[in-house]
């Protein structure tokens, strides 16, 4: 009587646990399906800690440096950096400005000296003051305004040269900016060194060392 009931027993644990393992199994397939369609969305499950990844664009770097070559600065504005949109207009800005007031003087000379060329004594650097008697030497010689004229177109040509670098600067800016922005600093991502154990299986001594660990 005691073994019957005993077996009966026995025979019952052993459905029940079949059913069990039946229940869990299911779940088991619905957590491996949800964990594959998380990370397709880039959203990964660690320790029970949902951690999402932000997905990387190969064609924002480009983007950046297109716009800023388009317009100064629009780079910087899709990168979201925009504290660096003044200084690309000042520093553009600036040099367009300092062309700007050489190429002025540079004129300014270059007409004076071509008049003085042509025999005229009207130009704006003969008399400056309008006191020079008649026969007069006149305020800047010829020499003056050749040199001068010179002095302005090389300080012309050297903004210039300075303005289109910034402006390439600028377009380099963008892009190196928008590939950095998306530099992947996360823990799955990394490299370091942690102490070592091992256990010899044959002397049952501890060997010591440093292991070099990369995660990806």
């Amino acid at each position: 009587m005691v073994r019957k009931l005993l077996l009966s027993f026995l025979v019952i644990l052993f459905f029940m646990g079949l059913g069990n393992a039946q229940e869990q199994k299911p779940k088991n397939k619905e957590i491996d399906s949800l964990q594959t369609d998380l990370r397709e969305e880039g959203i990964v499950l660690q320790d029970s800690i949902i951690v999402k990844k932000k997905p990387i664009n190969p064609l924002a770097p480009s983007k950046a440096a297109f716009y800023s070559a388009v317009f100064p600065g629009l780079g910087q504005i899709y990168n979201k950096r925009y504290w660096k949109v003044p200084i690309v207009y000042g520093a553009i800005g600036g040099g367009i400005y300092m062309y700007s007031w050489n190429d002025g003087w540079y004129d300014r000379f270059r007409t004076a000296f071509k008049r003085r060329q042509a025999g005229f004594t009207d130009d704006e650097f003969y008399d400056r003051d309008n006191n020079n008697a008649v026969g007069a030497e006149p305020d800047f010689s010829d020499e003056v305004l050749e040199n001068q004229q010179e002095r302005f177109q090389n300080d012309r040509d050297l903004w210039l040269v300075a303005t289109i670098a910034l402006y390439a600067l600028n377009i380099v800016d963008a892009n190196v900016d928008a590939h950095l922005k998306q530099f992947n600093v996360d823990e799955d991502l990394s490299l370091d060194f942690e102490p070592f154990m091992d256990i010899d299986p044959v002397t049952m001594s501890p060997n010591y060392g440093m292991a070099l660990v990369i995660k990806f």
